[in-house]
């Protein structure tokens, strides 16, 4: 009887793994539920490049006659401001490394982080930067070149080459977290992929 008791149990437990173990296979063949999914819209800016942006990103009327176009991103949770993104067919001038230093530099040297990548999509090269630290906060209009340091903050821009339009400069800006969770989305709205650029190492 103790025979028969120990081999049910042990029965039981193996069918108990087994069910398990299935369900733990299904769940891991299941594709990712749509409310994981991030609804896109397609967005022509004007000069001709066409954006895959998040419905998420609210556009608006370009509050400066520079700007191409320019969207609200939205404040993840604890954030209490919105982040911003800014398309321009300018530079200030100079090299792509001239207008890249222009950016690191709207960042207090202090506790700064960076880091320059460059790759290429099927319409055209392209320099991504991502800096963060305390950001000289631009206010007021831009001829009066004031500003505001604002801590724990994040840029992503990108200088982006596209044969025949001419290059685009895109710069995000806004909170942390807020701006980083949205590296992926910034980067899937030209066509670029995170997994085949190299760090860039300017002297």
């Amino acid at each position: 009887m103790l025979k028969r008791t120990s081999s049910l149990i042990c029965f039981t437990t193996l069918l108990t793994v087994s069910i398990v173990a299935q369900a733990d296979e299904k769940a891991a063949d299941k594709p990712e539920s749509k409310a994981q999914e991030v609804k896109t819209v397609e967005v022509e800016i004007k000069g001709g490049l066409k954006l895959n942006v998040p419905e998420t990103w609210k556009q608006s009327q370009p509050t400066s006659r520079l700007r191409l176009a320019q969207f609200a991103i939205p404040a993840v949770k604890d954030d209490m401001e919105n982040g911003e993104l800014a398309l321009f067919n300018f530079g200030a001038g100079g090299s792509a490394k001239d207008n890249i230093d222009r950016w690191i530099g709207q960042f207090q040297a202090e506790e700064r982080e960076v880091k320059v990548l460059e790759g290429a999509t099927e319409t055209g090269r392209y320099f991504f930067v991502d800096v963060s630290g305390t950001y000289n906060q631009p206010i007021g209009p831009p001829i009066a070149r004031q500003t505001k340091p604002a801590p724990g903050s994040r840029m992503l821009g990108v200088i982006l080459g596209i044969e025949d339009k001419g290059i685009y400069f895109m710069k995000m800006t806004g909170p942390d977290k807020t701006v980083a969770a949205q590296a992926t989305a910034l980067r899937k709205s030209f066509g670029a992929d995170a997994k085949k650029e190299k760090e860039v190492k300017f002297d």
